[in-house]
Formats: C-alpha cells, structure tokens, sequence
C-alpha cells in the first residue's frame, strides 16, 4: 500500500489529479450539510503580532496572501532559471514562446472586454481567462507519455512561465489599491537588499528568506498584492555563485518547495476557493456576459491568440518552430492552455474583493470550472489525434536550436 502512494506521487499527473479532487470535494461539502462549517473553517481569524506589527486575518486570505505567495516565489525561481539556462536564454529560443504567451492572454482579454463592455462592475473581471495553470496543462500532456517530443514539453513550460509572470504583472498594476508610502518604502528596501546581497555572492538562503519575510510583510501592507514578494524574492535568489562550488541556492530552494507547492500548497487554495454553493446557480445563467465572458476566453481565446501569434512570429521571422515539432501539435496544445483554474480563480478573488461580490465570484468560479473542464477534454483529443496524424521527425531534441 505504501508503495502504491509513493508511486502514485511519482506520477506526472498527481499534482493535477489531486488539484481536480480538492476542487470537486470543496464544491461537494459546498452544497451539503458540511456547508456552514466549511465557510467557519475558512472564516477563522488568525492574529499574528510582533510589538508594533499586527497582521490579522480569516484562515482564507492567510492561504491567499500567505500561501500563494510561496508559489509565487516558486514562479519567480523558474522564470530566472529559464531565462538563465532555460528555454529562454536566447531571443530566438524566447522570442517564440513570448509571443505564444502574449497572445494567448491578450486575445481573452478582448473576447471578455467585447462581451461585458457595457457593464462596468463585471468588466472588472477582464483578467480573468487570461492566465493558465501549469499543473494542470502539464498533467493532461503528462497522459501521453512518450508520444509527447520534448521540444513541445519545453515550449509549453516556457509559455506558462512567460504567462504567469503576466499575471503577476496585471496583479502588481491592477489589483493594487490605497497605496501606502512607508510601506513601499520599506518593500523597496528590503528589495535593494536582497539583489544586493545577490552581487556581493551571498550564499546562505537563510538571509534571503528573512529579508523575504520583510518584504512579503511591506508588500502586504503597502496596498500591492502580497504575492508579488514571492516573484521578487525568487528573482534575487542566486542560479549560481561565482567562485564557489556550491549547490545551487536557487536550484535547491526551488526543488525545496516544488513538491509542497503541487501536493500541498495549490491543493490547499483550490479546496479553499473552489466551495461555490450550487442552489441558486441555473445553467441559463451561464448565457450571461460574464460567465460567458470566461468560458469563451479560456476555451476559444487562449488557442486562438496562442496560434496566430505562433503563425505570425514565424511569418515576421521573428521566432521559429521549435525542432521535433509541427504547427498542428501547437495549435492543439494550445487548447490546453485553456485550462486555468487555479490562477484564474486566484485572479477572480482579486478582481471581485468584499462581500459584496460574492455572486459575481460564484458565478466566476462555475465558469471557470466549465471553461477549463471542455479546455481539458479538447486538448486531449486535439493532442491525440495530432500524435496519430503526424509522424514525428528522427532528430536529436536534445541537441540545442
């Protein structure tokens, strides 16, 4: 038995299959008796204070601005190691999948803007089908196995990665409000002393992550998402230290963390974000601007913008194919980067804050569900029947471009 669930974590699906079950078991206690005290759970207050600092909140928000700000710093770790070793050292190694990633959140991004236009309380939503979870896109490509080239596992990654830093950017720009100036001050610091301590070498992840711990507390109270932190952290800490032959700081930490953030920490946030109560939901309901806003954009948006930007890179000459791959394979793994739930639902909380919105974020998450649900299932066919249809080339992938 132990060794079926050591084998079970071993898998390249788990970190999906056990998202989707955290999300389905939130929604189920959601619409049963257990309702009252699955949202208590998430109301419990949590008050941390130290002298002067006083940080108080709901269970749910310490795993919002908390939790996910480790993710975060998981996010900001890979896109340095991509753009330092990874597949975006090169422009012409980055240039293809930056347009793939820009495309794929601007042409959602006007579907949902076309479609709510005339109300402004859902246009506050516009970010929503644009971002794209990784764990899951992955996990369904994951089903293929060795059908599946490298080159096309590599283009997906550097496309998420590429996408999720967008979103952290709609989140730093956006989504901040009453900005306070101390607080920026002190984040801006501890930022400078972080990428300091990067060029004089400094090794010891210990001092990265106290410094962290400050920033992460300015941030918060400075009115910018607190997630933000966890980017910047994982951009000041070292890929390598010059004149040592020492691990990687940056390689370990972010193994560190990789199995928490799958197994634990988006596991955590989908259950604790995914409980939408069903009783006052109709499917006529799903005709409406706004959900209809989300589920056009996740299911038709990402692929749509992902492929004419892909089209249009190789036109321009501005990026090329990546080798061992044909257009037909991108087009059909760009469904799957339909599927964004996690960061779509991260972003709904965002976009509709107070309770006030509760309806609006209800119906957001539904839509999300739905939209990132049919993403899933046509990716998979797209992908499967590209696979059977195309021969794939006798070269070495691993070989660089």
């Amino acid at each position: 038995m132990g060794k079926k669930i050591s084998d079970f974590f071993q898998l390249d699906t788990a970190p999906g299959i056990i998202l989707i079950a955290s999300a389905f078991l939130a929604l189920i206690i959601a619409n049963s008796p257990l309702a009252p005290y699955y949202l208590a759970l998430l109301d419990t207050p949590i008050h941390f204070k130290v002298g002067s600092l006083d940080i108080e909140k709901n269970l749910l928000l310490w795993i919002n601005d908390g939790l996910m700000a480790i993710f975060f710093l998981l996010i900001g770790l890979e896109v340095k190691r991509e753009l330092m070793q990874g597949a975006l050292r090169t422009r012409s190694r980055a240039m293809f999948p930056l347009m793939a990633a820009v495309g794929g959140m601007v042409v959602p991004v006007l579907i949902f803007v076309v479609l709510n236009v005339n109300d402004p309380q859902a246009l506050g939503g516009w970010a929503i089908p644009a971002a794209t979870d990784i764990a899951f896109t992955l996990g369904v490509l994951a089903l293929f196995g060795k059908q599946v080239p490298v080159s096309l596992k590599v283009f997906l990654l550097a496309l998420a990665v590429i996408d999720d830093l967008g979103a952290v950017i709609i989140i730093a720009l956006f989504f901040s409000s009453d900005l306070s100036v101390i607080a920026l001050s002190i984040a801006v610091l501890a930022s400078i002393t972080l990428f300091y301590m990067n060029a004089k070498g400094v090794a010891r992840l210990t001092g990265y992550l106290l410094v962290g711990g400050i920033l992460w507390v300015a941030v918060l109270k400075s009115g910018v998402h607190a997630t933000v932190a966890g980017v910047i952290l994982g951009f000041a800490i070292p890929l390598r230290i010059k004149h040592h032959r020492i691990r990687s700081p940056l390689r370990y930490l972010e193994h560190g963390i990789h199995p928490w953030s799958s197994f634990a920490i988006l596991p955590l946030f989908a259950f604790a974000n995914s409980g939408v109560p069903l009783d006052n939901f109709s499917l006529s309901m799903l005709a409406e601007p706004l959900p209809l806003g989300i589920t056009l954009g996740l299911l038709f948006g990402k692929p749509i913008g992902i492929s004419l930007a892909c089209y249009m890179s190789i036109k321009l000459g501005i990026g090329s194919m990546p080798k061992g791959i044909q257009f037909i394979h991108v087009m059909s793994a760009s469904i799957l980067c339909g599927i964004g739930f996690t960061m779509s639902i991260f972003i709904t909380t965002l976009a509709f804050p107070g309770t006030d919105n509760h309806a609006l974020v209800d119906l957001s998450r539904i839509s999300i569900f739905i939209g990132s649900i049919l993403a899933a299932v046509c990716g998979y066919l797209a992908l499967k029947y590209s696979f059977k249809t195309v021969s794939r080339p006798l070269i070495d992938e691993s070989q660089p471009d």
